[in-house]
């Protein structure tokens, strides 16, 4: 059985750390990121202080900064983000709404700022040599760093950086112009120092972000049309470049030799191959053949029955694959399904709860996961985030102000997903199902339910692939038992990803990645009211919520970790009790399987993954495989 890779956009880390005369107050435990000091040339930033790496550090301690480079990964990408695809893609920009792209094209840009993936929430300088916080904490000045190139040579400048982040904030992905909204200008003083002036709207994290975007060339846009579906690939200024594309089914990227920033701090160590290749399949089994006879390079697997029963071929047997298991990240883990409120029959939350009952977990982990996945109750699973017990007075404080408009479970103990008997077909669970669609007005009339209209309750379950099809069935048949008319739609890729951009559906299933410390731009993405009517955001269920939207705002204004940690008990309280999100499933590890012939650190950073830029070819390894 599958579990869904991961559509991660904002889950991509890239934070912040302090400069020489800011140091001691950066390192000081609990100091939120208002409190860091103003008009000092910082060499990073974090969203409460904490930093790991002094100005002047030469590398990041998970990588081998000796590593070789070379060779060549055909990789099999876990995860996405924006408009990317993992089936098939029309588009080679990323950036926009339109069209589906291969994932990776980041590896092809810089950004201001580039993340520690041993820290929760740090970044460090990459095209910004320095940056400074004006006193009203409004502005903020980057120092760039004068040799910043683009791919055709000519300079990456301050133009460049202030022209993309007001072109994304105009036209881009919905999920950068989201966090673009309270930058109110962006002006390029000189070549080399670059202004961004905020509305003081923004929450302390706000900029964390907003230095991770990719930063696109000014005159590369100026005559070609950023809206645009295209092949042609963007001018850039990263560590790879767009190489052979074969549309839909083949992407390469390129290592650029002479890149201008390989010999950063943030860089050493990291972007090895000198070819990292994906080829698209449309279905599991054609990708999962692509491993065995070695044209993939890397897959992490993701469908139970395979990990249990399908690793026994020649090349695992005499050694020549890999099998093993990577520890997972620390981070806040979310996979999820989503009934479309905007949709009358959805929006009574015992109608949510009487098909959230229908999921037999314990039965679909015994007979599709062999065993493997835990039930999530939480959108933050596996962190500190998740609600559990009876609130604290300090999350109470936080609640109260709308008990009113809030189902009462949120005041008791954190709501648990209901526990079946594992038959698949557990009858006291949808006894209490049916009792809970009566209640609601839901009467059955012969084998369905039906309203005071006479109108047949009716679930159509959108999936993107057969493994999420299987997870579907059984769902869908014990739906079909207490007289939902509920069936299963399965479309392909394009459709899949434009339906859900346009809420074009009733049931849908998310996987998603917030990052260790949640910004309020990433929360705002799947929880916010206004993320409800906005095409393309991840606010799936249609969730309109004042308490919602507070709890939200309260994490913004966190002044600490612990400020964090309460309001993000308080929201995953709420949405628990509202079940606007019914959680599924989470594994606690990375499940990967991989041809010898790379070498890695041993030691897995907590915060990410990325065996594409960590890794690196080994020719002794290779050779010994017949892979040289």
């Amino acid at each position: 059985m599958a579990a869904l890779p991961c559509r991660n956009s904002l889950a991509r880390r890239d934070f912040l750390a302090l400069g020489a005369a800011a140091t001691a107050a950066a390192l000081l435990p609990g100091r939120a990121f208002a409190a860091i000091a103003t008009g000092v040339k910082l060499h990073g930033l974090s969203a409460f202080g904490d930093l790991k790496y002094s100005p002047g550090f030469t590398h990041f301690d998970y990588v081998n900064p000796d590593a070789a480079k070379g060779g060549q990964m055909n990789f099999a990408p876990p995860n996405s983000t924006f408009n990317q695809s993992f089936l098939t893609f029309n588009t080679l920009n990323s950036l926009v709404l339109r069209g589906e792209s291969p994932p990776r094209t980041e590896l092809c840009f810089d950004s201001l700022m580039a993340s520690a993936l041993d820290e929760p929430d740090a970044v460090y300088g990459r095209l910004a040599e320095s940056v400074t916080l004006s006193p009203d904490r409004n502005g903020f000045r980057f120092s760039l760093r004068p040799q910043a190139r683009f791919h055709d040579g000519s300079p990456l400048t301050a133009e460049d950086v202030a022209f993309a982040l007001k072109l994304y904030k105009d036209k881009g992905h919905p999920n950068l112009s989201q966090v673009l909204r309270h930058m109110t200008e962006a002006v390029a003083v000189d070549p080399v120092t670059l202004d961004l002036t905020f509305n003081g709207k923004q929450s302390a994290q706000n900029i964390l972000a907003i230095v991770a975007m990719p930063i696109v060339s000014k005159a590369f846009y100026t005559v070609n049309d950023f809206d645009a579906s295209t092949m042609k690939p963007p001018l850039s200024s990263g560590p790879y470049k767009i190489g052979r594309v074969a549309a839909g089914q083949t992407v390469e990227y390129e290592r650029v030799a002479d890149y201008w920033g390989r010999d950063l701090a943030v860089n050493r160590g990291l972007y090895n191959f000198d070819r990292i290749r994906i080829d698209f399949y449309i279905n599991r089994q054609a990708a999962f053949e692509a491993l065995k006879k070695g044209d993939t390079h890397f897959r992490e697997e993701f469908t139970s029955r395979v990990w249990a029963t399908g690793y026994d071929f020649p090349a695992l047997k005499d050694g020549r694959v890999v099998k093993r298991e990577f520890p997972g990240e620390k981070t806040p883990s979310m996979q999820a399904v989503a009934l479309n409120q905007r949709r009358a029959q959805f929006r009574d939350v015992r109608v949510r709860r009487a098909i959230a009952n229908c999921f037999d977990f314990e039965w679909t982990k015994r007979v599709l996961f062999y065993g493997a996945y835990e039930r999530s109750q939480s959108n933050f699973e596996r962190s500190d985030y998740k609600a559990e017990g009876l609130p604290s007075a300090e999350e109470l404080a936080l609640l109260e102000p709308f008990r009113a408009e809030l189902p009462p479970e949120t005041f008791g103990e954190a709501v648990m997903q209901p526990v079946s008997d594992g038959s698949g077909h557990d009858r006291k669970l949808l006894r209490a199902a049916s009792r809970l669609l009566a209640e609601a007005g839901w009467k059955r009339a012969g084998n369905f339910v039906v309203n005071e209209k006479g109108e047949r309750l009716r679930v159509e379950m959108l999936a993107e692939d057969d493994g999420i099809v299987r997870l579907f069935s059984p769902w869908a048949e014990n739906m079909k038992t207490i007289g939902i008319d509920a069936s299963i739609r399965q479309v392909d890729s394009t459709q899949y990803e434009q339906r859900q951009s346009n809420f074009d559906f009733d049931f849908t299933l998310l996987a998603w990645s917030i990052g260790a410390t949640p910004t309020a731009d990433g929360l705002e993405i799947l929880y916010d009211s206004r993320m409800a009517k906005t095409p393309g955001m991840r606010n799936y269920p249609g969730t309109e919520s004042r308490a919602i939207d507070a709890l939200i705002e309260a994490a913004g204004k966190a002044q600490s970790r612990i400020e964090l940690v309460t309001a993000l008990k308080a929201l995953d309280r709420v949405l628990r009790a509202r079940l606007d999100w019914i959680p599924t499933y989470y594994l606690a590890n990375h499940r990967v399987a991989y041809w010898d012939m790379f070498g890695f650190p041993e030691q897995k950073p907590d915060f990410g993954f990325p065996v594409e830029a960590l890794w690196w070819f080994d020719k002794d390894k290779a050779a010994k495989i017949g892979k040289a």
